[in-house]
């Protein structure tokens, strides 16, 4: 048993002033606020929250981040780069910078990451002599990390979209697919005896553009029971194709084929039409917004408050990891809005810590909360810094960034403190892991 006390604390009713909390076998037995520290309690600096959840992750994109930006370009040169250094990594090279990336996480209060995963095979196409090599490297790489993962292993089957049909793959393609959803759920299936209390697979539709109508549907069935992410509408070009092909959006075609509901998620949902709206809403859907991601790749500014307004729920994803800070994006989805509306106060700093906390969407609906039952999962956030200093607790989520998170539990266990990660230093494992990707 390990008990904490913090000045303040944000509870299910709010920000709470005095809070101590106990945990027991990774769960919080005791959560209880305007009582005085315990001689065996930990004192924690600031505001407490719950973990945060990033239910959007690439993070072999991580060692892009400095080398994309500064010459222009669109999302199509963009995803150029991203291939080639797709077609660079192996098991053993992921695995290092996985276990890295995750680390960043951790040191910025990510208590769980649901990894969007699609690169699976050799580089010719064919099957490494363990069938998930990659997956399993992703696996192991949370696990060094310290944080909880979904792995959201990834149909990918076509090459892209364009009005006559689906594109051949090409040459670095072929390390996404398994040729058929039938083979994609077989390999999947072998994955899922790797799954722990810490660890979970879930799946994912890459895109309407990467996966034919006709095996949408397989897809769906094959996940049934578990979280199941899509590319949804992220540029204009993939609603364009797929009117032009199929004679509807991507969000219509996806949920003529079963796709909705509160194991769902839609990843960017930027370019919908009411109708769109109308129908994640409906049925209760969750979206997934990487505002660093969608402005760094001019996506655009998706419709949150409309989406939150119809039933949707929303999170947060870091994407292409340009951006390890969950903070910076829960900031972003409220200015964003105010940009594309000229009003203020879109979201509350309570509906978007509860986007920051989306934990749910990854199969851990029992994380999110500082409740008892709940995972003991914590962030304790400085008030005293540089950017936090003289703010209301209950604003201090809409100025402060990653650089602010002091201490991190995860299940209980002691991953950040003071902070500093328990693997040592993060940035020298980035580095090392990244420089021989460019050589």
């Amino acid at each position: 048993m390990s008990s904490y006390w913090a000045p303040y604390g944000w509870l299910p009713g709010g920000v709470a002033e005095q809070v101590r909390l106990v945990a027991e076998a990774g769960r919080w037995v005791r959560v209880e606020a305007g009582v005085a520290p315990a001689g065996q309690d930990v004192r924690l600096p600031g505001l407490v929250l719950p973990g945060f959840a990033n239910t959007h992750s690439h993070a072999f994109h991580r060692a892009l981040r400095g080398r994309t930006h500064g010459d222009g370009g669109t999302f199509w040169t963009w995803r150029d780069r991203m291939y080639a250094l797709a077609r660079r990594l192996e098991p053993e090279s992921y695995h290092l910078l996985a276990r890295a990336v995750y680390a960043e996480m951790a040191l910025a209060g990510i208590s769980a990451v649901g990894e969007f995963h699609y690169l699976h095979h050799q580089r010719d196409g064919s099957r490494y002599p363990d069938p998930n090599a990659f997956g399993h490297a992703l696996l192991q790489a949370a696990a060094e990390a310290g944080i909880r993962i979904t792995l959201l292993d990834t149909c990918y089957l076509s090459g892209g979209l364009g009005p006559a049909g689906h594109l051949e793959l090409d040459e670095v393609q072929r390390r996404f697919s398994d040729g058929s959803a039938t083979g994609w759920r077989q390999r999947v299936a072998l994955l899922a005896r790797a799954e722990t209390d810490r660890a979970r697979v879930g799946a994912a539709i890459h895109s309407v553009r990467a996966v034919p109508a006709g095996q949408l549907a397989d897809v769906v069935t094959a996940s049934a029971g578990r979280p199941l992410h899509a590319h949804v509408s992220e540029q204009p070009a993939e609603n364009e194709a797929t009117q032009a092909h199929y004679g509807c959006s991507p969000s219509q075609l996806l949920a003529a084929h079963g796709f909705g509901g509160p194991l769902h998620t839609a990843v960017h949902a930027t370019h919908l039409s009411a109708e769109d709206i109308a129908l994640h809403g409906r049925a209760g859907t969750n979206i997934s917004f990487c505002p660093t991601t969608e402005r760094d790749l001019a996506d655009g500014i998706g419709p949150a408050p409309e989406l939150a307004a119809a039933g949707a729920r929303l999170t947060l994803g870091s994407d292409q990891n340009a951006c390890v800070d969950l903070l910076e994006e829960a900031r972003a989805l409220e200015l964003d809005a105010r940009l594309a509306s000229l009003r203020r106060g879109r979201f509350t700093p309570a509906e978007l810590v509860e986007a920051m906390t989306g934990h749910a969407s990854l199969g851990w609906s029992d994380a999110g909360r500082l409740a008892p039952g709940q995972r003991a999962d914590l962030v304790a956030l400085r008030l005293d810094t540089v950017r936090t200093a003289g703010a209301l607790p209950e604003q201090v989520t809409l100025v402060a960034g990653a650089a602010d998170v002091d201490t991190v539990l995860v299940d209980g266990r002691l991953v950040v403190s003071g902070g500093r990660h328990v693997l040592g230093d993060v940035a020298g494992l980035l580095a090392e892991a990244i420089a021989p990707l460019w050589r």
